[in-house]
């Protein structure tokens, strides 16, 4: 956590992205290479390359195969019984506890990010502590788009300062959340934390943190009040 960032105030709804903030996606890009029949190093280090560059991570597929069709495969996918898939083997070890603690301490939780409708009810299954599931693809709206920003202040019910949110990309969760009027929170998790790092966008995050289980201290949880006490 910035060492000088005093706790956020007025906070009732904490908003998690979902990949590299909640779940670890290792298994799923795993998948991809083995798809590819590409080495996983290969596939990770051509992703690594495609994210520093500050291009869209699907392009991985055309640097790997120039023909690619991304639509196309994921049907192919799920017709060989090997679609894509995220489950509670792939949730971080801090998030269970660290939503718990959260809503403990009276605040509302959201998770919401760019997933596809399958994603939306995975997540149910799991059963995270969560006040609120989303999934751009039912909303029809995406990161880093406003309206996506909009509809989850609409859903929460809640004005856009009432709400934290906590993603592991600058451009697709710090920037716009904070351009919405949010309290923004950078975690350095994941391929995209780690690199979107070292970029110097990462000033404008309200605040940055390792781990989510910082959270409860950021938020003012731990003096024994409740949110901004």
């Amino acid at each position: 956590m910035n060492a000088d960032a005093p706790p956020l105030r007025g906070i009732r709804w904490v908003c998690f992205d979902v990949g590299e903030t909640l779940i670890d996606e290792t298994r799923q890009w795993a998948g991809w290479a083995d798809w590819l029949g590409v080495t996983r190093l290969t596939f990770f280090a051509a992703l690594g390359a495609v994210i520093a560059a500050r291009r869209d991570h699907r392009e991985v597929f055309q640097l790997l195969r120039p023909d690619f069709d991304l639509a196309a495969a994921r049907a192919a996918r799920v017709a060989a019984g090997q679609p894509e898939s995220f489950g509670v083997a792939d949730l971080y070890p801090d998030v269970r506890p660290t939503l718990a603690q959260l809503r403990a301490g009276g605040l509302r939780i959201a998770i919401a990010g760019n997933q596809p409708l399958w994603a939306e009810a995975t997540l149910d299954t799991i059963g995270l502590p969560a006040d609120l599931v989303a999934a751009s693809d039912r909303w029809g709206v995406h990161k880093p788009s406003p309206a996506f920003f909009a509809r989850l202040a609409h859903e929460a019910g809640a004005s856009p300062e009432e709400i934290a949110y906590v993603g592991d990309r600058l451009d697709n969760d710090v920037l716009p959340a904070r351009a919405a009027g949010m309290w923004a929170v950078f975690l350095r998790r994941g391929p995209w934390g780690h690199i979107h790092a070292t970029w110097p966008e990462r000033k404008q995050a309200h605040m940055s943190i390792e781990r989510l289980d910082e959270l409860p201290r950021l938020l003012g949880l731990d003096d024994g009040g409740g949110p901004g006490a």
